[in-house]
């Protein structure tokens, strides 16, 4: 059965159909973390994200941003800004019973969260082999056959109750030094999982961090692509990260994620190849900095980067 997605823009306020909309996120900002002193404040956040010329946002990890709906809401308004999705983690390859309990908590809290301040995404990122900030092994690097079963299942999962109890749409993000980041493993999550419960949320950087092509997915799982999340590594970085086998951590520090269009993958390809399926699709830029070095960074990428993706394709848009 072919499946189409239909949670997707379709008309943008300017009378566009089946826009991409350029929205950004905390991300770019320098924040990892719900709560971190070398991290951007998040009224400055929603401020330059403003001024930067977006419209659209995600909420980032749960607890930077205010959790009280109502207090959210009335920033976002006194902004006019619109939240698109809000992002939860997730181990469901692990058994151990207080994770499993820890994720669902979780996983309720940003879907109610998220769909009072009216998202319509939740952008789902699996757990890392590697820890993400000292980049020490915690497990193995490769999954099983039945850890692979449990991931696909406790997705599955995940897709019914974020979209049977809150109405929002599951994007599954791979991502660096997790078990899924390269094109077999992001091509075997795919096909296991069920095309009406999980979307893939491309991210072009950490898919290009993998090895893996952006493009090349869009063409074979057309279908499955539901979210995007724009950015670009430094080839050459990453020839040293593959070369030395640096962890994530090391990577990021290292200036892995570059300004577009600086690196790759070339995103005017990707918005192209979006652009021929005909649909809508939020796309949030994306640019790892933690932690950065200066508050006063991430506004000039920002609105450059902005400018130059509203420059790729006919019917990209901020809003």
């Amino acid at each position: 059965m072919t499946h189409t997605p239909t949670h997707m823009p379709q008309v943008a306020e300017d009378g566009t159909e089946a826009p991409s909309l350029i929205g950004t996120a905390p991300d770019s900002w320098g924040v990892w973390f719900a709560e971190d002193s070398s991290q951007t404040p998040w009224n400055r956040f929603l401020d330059e994200a403003t001024e930067a010329g977006y419209r659209i946002i995600e909420l980032g990890p749960y607890g930077y941003l205010p959790t009280d709906a109502s207090q959210l809401k009335d920033e976002l308004a006194a902004r006019d800004l619109k939240v698109s999705a809000g992002t939860v983690f997730t181990a469901f390859h692990r058994t151990h019973t207080d994770e499993r309990r820890a994720t669902w908590y979780q996983a309720r809290r940003v879907a109610e969260l998220t769909r009072a301040v009216g998202g319509e995404h939740i952008v789902v990122i699996p757990a890392m082999w590697r820890d993400d900030v000292t980049g020490e092994p915690v497990e193995d690097e490769d999954l099983s056959t039945d850890q692979w079963q449990r991931l696909f299942d406790g997705h599955n999962e995940l897709g019914r109750v974020l979209h049977e109890e809150y109405g929002l749409h599951q994007q599954f993000h791979s991502h660096a030094d997790a078990h899924v980041c390269s094109q077999q493993q992001i091509e075997r999550f795919i096909e296991g999982t069920d095309p009406d419960l999980v979307s893939i949320c491309l991210d072009t950087g950490h898919v290009e961090y993998g090895g893996a092509s952006s493009a090349d997915l869009i063409r074979r799982y057309p279908d499955r692509v539901g979210y995007l999340h724009l950015k670009q590594v430094d080839p050459t970085i990453m020839e040293v990260v593959r070369r030395d086998n640096l962890t994530w951590a090391e990577a990021n520090k290292a200036g892995v994620m570059v300004e577009p269009p600086a690196g790759a993958p070339d995103l005017a390809v990707v918005i192209e190849e979006l652009e021929k399926l005909g649909r809508g699709f939020y796309c949030i830029v994306e640019q790892d900095m933690y932690p950065v070095a200066s508050f006063d960074i991430p506004l000039p990428i920002a609105a450059r980067t902005r400018r130059y993706l509203c420059g790729c394709g006919s019917r990209t848009r901020i809003r």
